[in-house]
């Protein structure tokens, strides 16, 4: 998710790497993500299809935008200039966001008004899951089998019982896609815009719908959302472990499959692909405010016919939160400015001084 300045993740260093592909790439995974947490609202034990659907995007929508973030990060290093991009970008925003949401949880569901930043509400999790992987990129990019090496802390924390402060769980578990994310170069994108790629990406995401029909856990299952231990799901540590391995390479498969489709060439949606932290701190206020109206039951009553609708309003609702009108208005609230006098002034380098013999030179020529 970014904001217009820094793609793809909010905070991320500025890179030249920018292209109509991941803007593409990010607006098409944004409306994922409104369609996933829509569809939640209406999945019922009479709609397999629906509920195979939304587990096979849950297979790969966040492992993707974690990559795109991993991918943008790499060349973190820590530097004043970019600590104060993650702050602003990243930092503020959740605090910012973490607390409107515990207002409208509290308006909309009338739970306990309890703001409490170490303990993310929805889906402000990306948020402080992002600021802390961007901070130990500089670790990972330090390290030989940095993808093996999270994978195995990743697997870990699944077997230990670890408490969702500071999201933690998602941190460790969603960690692999941000770290290949850091690994991954230009020409590794480059070999998924080839027609075979292509080609090859249709009858893996029909093959994986299949699979989904007939395997679908429910949606309130927690082995999509990374944030559940062995004993949580139920499963023995082997029966654990060699399913999250399976699901690993089945997400990589499945993000690879959809980088594949994703077009290349500048659109409508590339513009709106730049501006994607608005569309995801926005939308999930705008579902539960429907949610305490009462759309969700009357759309879930309409069958079919309310699917579809609940579908293209989700659509409509992040290409509506993605207008310049929206960023306006909402702009100190999504990308928030350091206090001025928190920004240490910036020191003009003095002018290298020029060697005798150079000067010399000048001075002849003249």
């Amino acid at each position: 998710m970014t904001s217009a300045t820094h793609p793809p993740g909010p905070g991320s260093p500025r890179t030249l790497d920018r292209s109509p592909f991941f803007d593409n790439a990010k607006f098409l995974l944004i409306v994922l993500v409104a369609l996933g947490h829509s569809w939640e609202q209406v999945i019922t034990p009479q709609t397999p299809v629906l509920r195979a659907m939304h587990n096979l995007v849950y297979g790969f929508h966040m492992p993707a935008f974690i990559l795109l973030c991993g991918y943008f990060s790499r060349s973190f290093t820590g530097r004043p200039d970019q600590i104060r991009r993650l702050l602003t970008g990243v930092l503020l925003p959740y605090l910012i966001f973490e607390t409107i949401y515990s207002f409208v949880y509290h308006w909309c569901r009338g739970s306990d008004l309890e703001i409490t930043p170490v303990a993310p509400t929805y889906l402000c999790w990306f948020l402080l899951a992002l600021f802390v992987w961007r901070l130990t990129t500089p670790i990972w990019n330090a390290l030989r089998y940095a993808v093996p090496i999270s994978l195995v802390i990743s697997l870990a924390a699944g077997t230990t019982r670890i408490t969702g402060d500071m999201a933690m769980p998602r941190v460790l578990m969603f960690l692999p896609f941000f770290v290949l994310g850091l690994r991954l170069r230009p020409e590794h994108f480059a070999r998924l815009r080839t027609r075979t790629a292509r080609c090859a990406a249709v009858p893996v995401f029909a093959g994986a719908f299949a699979l989904a029909c007939r395997l679908s856990p429910d949606p309130n299952d927690d082995w999509l959302s990374s944030d559940a231990d062995n004993t949580l799901l139920h499963v023995s540590l082997g029966q654990y472990l060699l399913l999250r391995v399976a699901l690993f390479a089945v997400s990589v498969l499945l993000v690879a499959s959809f980088l594949a489709l994703v077009p290349g060439s500048r659109t409508w949606i590339t513009a709106l692909g730049a501006v994607t932290l608005y569309p995801y701190l926005l939308h999930g206020i705008v579902l539960r405010v429907a949610e305490y109206y009462g759309a969700f039951r009357v759309l879930r009553q309409a069958g079919l016919p309310g699917t579809l609708v609940l579908s293209a309003a989700a659509v409509a609702v992040v290409v509506l939160l993605s207008t310049p009108p929206v960023r306006a208005a909402l702009r100190p609230l999504v990308e928030p400015r350091l206090p001025r006098w928190l920004v240490p002034p910036v020191e003009v380098a003095a002018p290298a001084p020029v060697p005798a013999a150079a000067e010399r030179e000048k001075s002849l020529a003249r």
